[in-house]
């Protein structure tokens, strides 16, 4: 795997490139890839369960429903992993300390720059016990802070460390943006992440269903708040 950081990218390019036809992929599918990096899925494994699932699709006589989400292929990922247990245990071990070929110090400090502007332009929900504002100018802040000490050190940052703050950073974003989000919003998100899902629930077992709904309703509400994604996988 020539980079892992392109995680998200190369599962995007080869399932467009095995339907054919450029999709965008909607918010289950970037939920979906989410939760398979979560779980340290193998990029390998992804990519050969997508290919097995649009072989099996192109073998059928009858092909009158188009392939329109990755959900197509959630199962056939997930037998790619059992076949490559071992290689998946390595896998989720390493899966951030890569060299990281392409990444460099001005890149990683331009994309932490480019989040501090995206947070500080942020449209969270405000409520009285719920300072929303101050904690994503203090995370810009912090973001900026990041990216001084990265061109101070002069060489390329241990990326599994970097990548840990990070996720601390968003993990307090998100707890705050989802307190201070109004009840009724909540629940329209929920309702749509059960509608998106509904075809697919046959296919996957409740733990998988569970935690894709999670993913879902988190994107869906960073999105909404205009709060970027911090982690690394998102740079490119």
């Amino acid at each position: 795997m020539e980079n892992y950081f392109n995680y998200f990218t190369e599962i995007e390019e080869h399932y467009q490139r095995r339907r054919g036809t450029i999709l965008l992929l909607s918010t289950l599918d970037w939920a979906l890839i989410e939760t398979w990096k979560n779980a340290g899925i193998p990029l390998e494994a992804v990519l050969r369960g997508i290919d097995e699932a649009f072989d099996k699709y192109d073998q059928r006589p009858s092909k009158s429903k188009k392939v329109n989400s990755l959900a197509y292929c959630s199962q056939a990922v997930l037998a790619a992993t059992e076949d490559m247990k071992e290689a998946a245990v390595g896998a989720a071990g390493d899966s951030l300390t890569p060299k990281a070929p392409g990444f460099e110090v001005a890149e990683i400090a331009a994309f932490l720059r480019g989040n501090a502007e995206k947070l500080e332009k942020a449209k969270l929900p405000e409520r009285a016990e719920f300072a929303t504002g101050a904690l994503a100018r203090e995370g810009a802040g912090s973001l900026r802070e990041i990216a001084q000490e990265i061109e101070r050190g002069g060489k390329l940052p241990r990326l599994e460390d970097l990548e840990r703050r990070l996720t601390v950073l968003e993990e307090k974003l998100f707890a705050v943006l989802m307190a201070a989000t109004p009840d009724e919003d909540l629940v329209e998100v929920r309702a749509e992440a059960d509608r998106d899902l509904a075809p697919y629930r046959r296919n996957m077992t409740a733990a998988q269903i569970e935690q894709l709904h999670k993913q879902y309703v988190r994107k869906r509400l960073l999105e909404g708040g205009g709060v970027p994604r911090l982690s690394l996988f998102y740079m490119h």
